[in-house]
C-alpha cells in the first residue's frame, strides 16, 4: 500500500475520531436533548462529508492526480475505520465509565422523541406502545450496543467510500 494513502488515511481517521469525540462532548456539555436533535445529526454528517472530501482531494493532489478507484476507496475506508474506532472508544468510556447514569436520561429523551415523532405521523397507539417497550428494554449506550452500532457505521462508510471513490478516481486515458 502506498505510504501517502496510509499516512493520509490514518491522519484523517484520527481527525475524524477527534471531531466526533468533540461533537459528543459539546452535546454532552451543552444539553443532552441535542442527542435527539435531527439538525445536529445533519450537521455532523455534513462535517464528516467535508472531512472525506478534503481527505480525498489532498490525497489525489499528493499522488499527482493519479488516483485509482481502489486507492480512493482504501484511503477513505482507512480513515473511516480509525475514526469510528476512536469515536466508539470515546463513547464507551463516556457512557459506561465516566457517567453511566446519563444513559437513563438519554433513554428517556430518546423514547420521548420517538413517541412525539410517531404521534406526528399518526402512528397507532399500539405501535407506539410496542416501540416504547422495545426502547425501554434496550440500552443503546452499552458497550455491546455501541460496538454493534459501529458495525453499521462501518458498512455505511464502505458504501460512502464507494461513492467518493467513483467521484475522486482519476479519469483513464481512454475516456
Amino acid at each position: 500500500m502506498n505510504d501517502i494513502i496510509k499516512k493520509n488515511g490514518v491522519l484523517f481517521g484520527v481527525i475524524t475520531g477527534l471531531v466526533s469525540a468533540l461533537i459528543t462532548t459539546l452535546i454532552y456539555s451543552i444539553d443532552l436533548k441535542l442527542f435527539t436533535s435531527m439538525w445536529i445529526g445533519f450537521v455532523s454528517i455534513a462535517v464528516y462529508i467535508i472531512i472525506g472530501v478534503i481527505l480525498l482531494s489532498k490525497t489525489k493532489k499528493d499522488l499527482k492526480g493519479i488516483f485509482s478507484f481502489k486507492d480512493a476507496f482504501t484511503t477513505y475506508f482507512i480513515s473511516a475505520i480509525i475514526g469510528i474506532l476512536i469515536s466508539v472508544a470515546f463513547n464507551v468510556i463516556l457512557f459506561n465509565l465516566i457517567d453511566p447514569g446519563v444513559k437513563d436520561t438519554l433513554k428517556e429523551l430518546t423514547i420521548k422523541y420517538m413517541v412525539d415523532t410517531m404521534q406526528k405521523f399518526n402512528t397507532p397507539a399500539s405501535a407506539i406502545n410496542e416501540a416504547m417497550k422495545k426502547l425501554q428494554e434496550n440500552d443503546p449506550y452499552s458497550t455491546i450496543e455501541l460496538i454493534k452500532g459501529s458495525i453499521f457505521k462501518i458498512a455505511f462508510s464502505a458504501l460512502f467510500a464507494l461513492l467518493l471513490a467513483l467521484v475522486f478516481k482519476s479519469k483513464s486515458s481512454q475516456e
